[in-house]
């Protein structure tokens, strides 16, 4: 039985436990790829972004994607504060006890989706938006602005000696700010400057320009810094486009891109699992635009694609792995939650699938993320549940994962409108915010 208090450990603890506290690891240590520090490396230019065309059928099976993720954040979502449960077991009564600040960020995206889908009345998601806000900015504990990783979804109270998190904040700013521009009401649109107007970029850059991951009431700043390519770029980006305290322009040039090379591919990359190349572009639309150091559009689409190539060879030790099944992020495993991927080869890779690694790659490998999903639902019935996905699954072993995860059904529920419409994109680009932190990072299109 696993440790649910276990369970809630953030993606970034389980990366420093298992890289230690630093990303940067003797690449000797490596087979198969080999990176190379690329602060000023320049990219080919790429072909500008073709929109895609879905098929009816393709379309249809994204949309009954879609209305399962949003079930998860609607129902799991609660309905006095607008905190979302970070997890939910969808095989019994006994749900989550902690909510997470990410998986409220990837929950507001969640009604704009649902309200303009037709899947929620607007009057109901704008109480639910209400909701949130107001708890947000009047009952939430927060540290200059910051939010605590994990709390109690009914009282907001702390949970877990949790972490006042820089990165979780920012996911939580992005669904604000997409909400504030999608439904323009200005009740919402008050609460919303409020609560990201009250954010000290400046307390967190105070002595660095490399962001720390959080700050708690014990120990002051943590001693993790946001140095390596990941998630960061939301974080960094939101930062540098606020009016109230915003970053410094020297910041986005502070963390390191560090270039790998697998199977004659190059791309900018880190030491962790695929989500790092998502989590920003569920929001920022890096289509057609780079800056002085890349496409990072182009190069998710490369990491994608790397990472598939990666599955497949190991499939003559597990024999699952295939063109139509492929996808390890950070997840649920048999034996706890994990950070594994690759490449490099990291973590206890046994044969597992994460079906939000797949998902949250949708718009930059439409047809090999599509092929994977749609097998996944017709061969694997026990990998779907209420709310989509279960986080995980190993056909070898037959297990499934009995809990879906916030941020993994986020991430599939946002990629996949992205991938049908480019509503998450065009409404949060429209934002002042994402705007000017954009130009400010020296972004311009082609």
């Amino acid at each position: 039985m696993t440790d649910p208090i276990h369970n809630l450990i953030s993606r970034r603890q389980l990366l420093r436990q298992v890289l230690g506290t630093s990303l940067c690891l003797p690449f000797a240590d490596f087979l198969g790829t080999s990176p190379v520090q690329a602060q000023t490396s320049t990219p080919p230019h790429p072909a500008a972004p073709v929109a895609q065309s879905l098929s009816p059928e393709d379309d249809d099976f994204l949309n009954e994607v879609e209305k399962a993720c949003f079930l998860f954040f609607w129902e799991q979502g609660n309905s006095k504060t607008g905190m979302v449960k970070d997890r939910c077991n969808v095989h019994t009564d006994k749900q989550g006890v902690a909510a997470s600040i990410a998986a409220t960020g990837f929950g507001l995206t969640a009604l704009c989706i649902g309200e303009q889908r037709g899947f929620i009345a607007t009057a109901d998601a704008l109480e639910r938006v209400f909701a949130t806000l107001r708890f947000l900015w009047k009952k939430l504990p927060n540290h200059r602005g910051f939010f605590y990783h994990f709390a109690n979804p009914e009282t907001g109270e702390r949970m877990f000696d949790s972490e006042v998190s820089s990165v979780d904040t920012a996911i939580l700013l992005c669904g604000i700010l997409t909400a504030r521009e999608h439904f323009r009401n200005p009740g919402v649109t008050q609460l919303a400057n409020l609560i990201f107007n009250r954010v000290d970029w400046t307390w967190l850059s105070e002595d660095t320009s490399l962001l720390t991951h959080g700050w708690t009431p014990e120990v002051g700043f943590l001693p993790s810094r946001w140095d390596y390519y990941s998630e960061l770029m939301m974080m960094y980006l939101l930062g540098m486009g606020s009016s109230a305290y915003p970053l410094k322009q020297e910041v986005w040039n502070a963390w390191k891109r560090l270039t790998f090379e697998y199977d004659g591919m190059r791309y900018i990359g880190s030491f962790a699992p695929l989500f790092v190349h998502q989590f920003s572009q569920a929001w920022f639309d890096f289509r057609g635009k780079r800056d002085k150091y890349a496409d990072y559009f182009q190069n998710s689409v490369t990491a994608t694609e790397v990472h598939k190539r990666f599955c497949v060879e190991l499939a003559p030790q597990f024999p699952d792995y295939s063109d139509d099944l492929w996808g390890i992020s950070a997840s649920d495993s048999e034996h706890g939650y994990v950070a594994w991927g690759g490449p490099p080869a990291m973590g206890p890779i046994d044969g597992s699938v994460v079906p939000s690694a797949a998902a949250g790659s949708l718009p930059f490998l439409p047809a090999a993320t599509l092929r994977v999903l749609k097998n996944i639902r017709n061969r694997y019935p026990s990998a779907w549940s209420r709310y989509g996905f279960v986080d995980a699954f190993n056909p070898l072993k037959n297990w499934y994962a009995t809990d879906v995860i916030g941020i993994d059904t986020g991430i599939t529920l946002l990629m996949a409108e992205n991938l049908r419409t480019g509503f998450v994109w065009d409404t949060f680009m429209k934002t002042p915010e994402a705007q000017h932190g954009m130009e400010r990072a020296g972004f311009h299109k082609y």
